[in-house]
């Protein structure tokens, strides 16, 4: 797509592993080679050994090791099964991703080293055992049931569930072992990247930072010629524009320009502050030890809590922010904070809570499972500001659930406070993948 035209500059792919897996490529400068080296192989590097996230979630020695037997895995199911039948388990796996994640720190994952072992360990664990939901079907009409009771039939099945891939891969009553395992790859690899869901804008914000340092101290000690330090600033100028708004190119905040600005707005706090900055930053102003400061920000922070800290008015006056409230109740829009004081502050909430995973992502979970009766599935969406979700995206990505699960899914949408509901959705399975 590069060669074509059709797109920009790759900037880097880069790799959390043990070692870090940089990819550059092979038309660049020698200049951009130096450049995308100090970027990935050094900042994104740096913070994903060093941030919190990445140490609480992520196992850097054992990904390349899992990745292999994940290709080796899905190679050897489209040659047994077939080429469709695996991609239709895939499509609908990838739908849900977002939604195949724990999102609260358990016991310490496995080692995926040991992944393919433990895979053979399951299949051989499933041959013998019966699926425990089929258990709790009634053998004679009319009689009792031990858990009819809802709560009890909750608590068997660990109830409500958030990690809707993992609820299937472990309950759903149709799927074959080999679909079983496909869905805990997709699991596996969906909770791999979910702490760069959370650090976008300190992620690249420390890397831009790093090149932006490297470069420039390689210019400063003559190591870099005028001509090449200019190449390198043309694109890392391009890289941090933000367009304003009115600008067809805006897209919303570039997390490179923000990211990158706040780490030269922390090194500044450290080593020039103002009254302004001693007032907002006491125990940050004057320090003195910019670097000191960065790194305990890319080791301690994610994005929404490195802005609520750190945003400061001089960057709020700069990138021109103000708050405009937006209430589907209300028939107009209002300017909710200025350039005051109270406004500073709600600026920085507001920006702040725009990068907070638990309001960005809708949050659903599996709250019930028709056992005696049709098998029906049940889902709530709590609903945060009466924003629904988009019904025909919903609609697609439910009928991915249902043919996983084998029969109807139903969404219940209710508000958050009070459980009042707003919408149901019902999807029927289309394709049904599971073979029993």
């Amino acid at each position: 797509m590069y060669r074509k035209g059709q797109r920009g500059l790759a900037y880097e792919i880069v790799i959390n592993s043990n070692p870090c897996i940089s990819y550059i490529m092979e038309e660049n400068t020698m200049t951009m080679q130096t450049l995308v080296i100090a970027h990935a192989a050094f900042g994104h590097n740096h913070f994903f050994k060093n941030n919190y996230l990445f140490q609480q979630w992520t196992d850097a020695d054992g990904i390349l090791d899992y990745l292999s037997f994940a290709k080796a895995y899905i190679t050897h199911c489209e040659e047994r099964y077939g080429h469709a039948m695996v991609e239709r388990v895939l499509d609908a796996a990838h739908a849900l991703m977002n939604h195949g994640v724990h999102r609260y720190p358990r016991r310490r994952g496995p080692d995926l080293r040991n992944e393919e072992k433990r895979a053979r360990e399951r299949l051989e664990h499933a041959e013998a055992t019966f699926n425990d939901l089929w258990r709790t079907v009634p053998t004679k009409a009319g009689g009792p049931s031990a858990l009819s009771d809802r709560d009890r039939r909750r608590s068997l099945l660990e109830l409500p569930e958030e990690n809707i891939l993992y609820f299937l891969e472990k309950k759903a009553p149709r799927l074959q072992g080999w679909q079983r395992e496909i869905l805990r790859i997709v699991r596996h690899v969906a909770q791999y990247f979910y702490p760069q869901r959370q650090t976008k804008v300190m992620n690249e914000g420390c890397a831009t930072y790093c090149h932006y340092r490297i470069l420039s101290t390689l210019h400063e000690r003559g190591a870099l010629t005028d001509g090449a330090w200019m190449e390198a600033m043309h694109s890392h100028t391009n890289v941090v524009f933000q367009p304003e708004f009115d600008d067809r190119r805006y897209g919303g905040i570039n997390p490179y320009a923000l990211g990158f600005a706040m780490m030269q707005d922390i090194e500044r706090i450290a080593t020039q502050p103002t009254q302004e900055d001693r007032y907002w930053f006491p125990d940050l102003a004057g320090r003195g030890d910019a670097m000191g400061a960065l790194r305990n920000a890319w080791a301690n922070f994610r994005d929404e809590s490195f802005i609520l800290q750190y945003l400061s008015p001089a960057l709020i006056r700069k990138f021109r922010l103000f708050h405009v409230a937006d209430d589907a109740r209300d028939p107009e829009m209002k300017v909710a904070a200025i350039h005051d004081e109270r406004g500073y502050r709600a600026v920085r909430q507001a920006l702040a809570r725009q990068y907070d995973i638990a309001w960005a992502e809708a949050d659903i979970q599996i709250v019930d499972v028709d056992l005696v009766g049709d098998r029906k599935l049940i889902l709530e969406h709590h609903v945060m500001n009466q924003i629904l979700l988009e019904e025909e995206e919903a609609r697609s990505v439910m009928q991915h659930l249902a043919d996983l699960w084998g029969y109807e899914v139903v969404l219940a949408e209710v508000e958050t406070p009070g459980g009042t509901p707003l919408r149901r959705i019902n999807v029927s399975p289309r394709v049904v993948l599971g073979g029993g």
